[in-house]
């Protein structure tokens, strides 16, 4: 036996570590597989010692549909800075236009209070392009797979995006209550507010991948609920229901759109985010069911996610000095 430390690229969250762990240990001769999110690393025992460069090659093209990648040396700084160089000054003009728009009063951004369906909608859609949907993308194209070798009819299909539609609204509305209970006055309202945009904050820092630790800062999901997801193409009513169960995987971009239905204190207001949430989601898992659209295995696939880095860490401290001065701490950035 002997064991061996790889070098990780791709990673984005929990799901990501469990994905990755669940592949390696299905490989022959493996006897464990541990991921560590922060240091983007994993361990492995194997039974029978081989050349680490030739499973570092085997093991990354297993893992290529997902856009993960191993290796012996850590990815150089420069590789992962070079795309910012882009990224920052797309991201800013972004910011700058929605800014033009929430002026003109087309769009409300929720800068001036509150949580904005636009930010909702845009997190969903960098979500559902991400490698963090690994695990909603591989069950819709299970289920694709079935559709066109004729062993079932488009009903999964159906089930499992109105589930994740349905779920995720209704779910959100109940977060949304429970916030209204937890927030006893204005102040409680405000705090939890800017926990949200922190944890936006952190989303967009792990979009720019430049800053492995905060990969830690995220909340893990039981093991029986991913495993459950993994074999839900089976039965009747599985597929609505695995849809429904996607509300809890451990991403960040869910987590974060959580918090802020957590913070909105009210159903409406909790499902309307979450549901926009995930109707961001939807174009794309919709042409995945029809086709094996991935983005993620794009030339651009890198410079978009580090500009919604930018996009997001902006729309995440606006919102965080929205909330700050919903407290009087500060003064509002913005008078429209």
């Amino acid at each position: 036996m002997k064991k061996y430390l790889f070098h990780v690229g791709g990673m984005h969250c929990h799901s990501c570590k469990i994905l990755i762990e669940d592949y390696i240990k299905e490989q022959p001769g493996v006897l464990s597989a541990l991921v560590n999110l922060s240091k983007q690393t994993l361990e492995v025992e194997v039974e029978n010692p081989d050349a680490p460069e030739k499973l570092a090659a085997e093991w990354s093209k297993i893992l290529s549909p997902h856009k993960y990648h191993l290796s012996l040396e850590k990815q150089k700084e420069a590789d992962e800075l070079k795309p910012l160089i882009y990224a920052v000054p797309i991201g800013l003009a972004i910011l700058g236009l929605f800014f033009l728009l929430q002026k003109s009063g087309l769009v409300n951004l929720g800068f001036t209070g509150g949580f904005s369906l636009w930010t909702a909608f845009f997190i969903g859609i960098t979500a559902s392009l991400s490698s963090c949907l690994a695990v909603v993308g591989g069950l819709v194209l299970s289920f694709s797979a079935k559709l066109s070798q004729g062993t079932f009819t488009k009903r999964p299909l159906v089930f499992f995006h109105a589930g994740r539609i349905i779920g995720f609204a209704v779910l959100g509305g109940i977060l949304g209550i429970a916030g209204e209970v937890i927030a006893i006055n204005n102040s409680v309202m405000a705090a939890l507010g800017i926990f949200a945009s922190l944890v936006m904050v952190i989303l967009g820092i792990n979009l720019l991948n430049v800053f492995h630790i905060t990969k830690g800062l995220q909340f893990a999901m039981p093991r029986k609920i991913f495993d459950f997801l993994i074999k839900a193409e089976n039965g009747f009513f599985a597929p609505f229901i695995a849809g429904i169960a996607t509300f809890f995987l451990p991403c960040g971009f869910t987590q974060s759109m959580q918090f802020a239905a957590l913070s909105s204190g009210s159903f409406a207001g909790g499902g309307l985010i979450m549901g926009t949430f995930v109707l961001g989601t939807f174009p794309m898992l919709a042409l995945i069911s029809f086709g094996s659209f991935r983005f993620a295995h794009t030339r651009y696939a890198q410079l978009f996610f580090k500009t919604a880095g930018v996009v997001v860490i902006g729309f995440g401290l606006l919102s965080l000095f929205a909330s700050l001065a919903g407290l009087g701490i500060i003064k509002p950035l913005f008078n429209f």
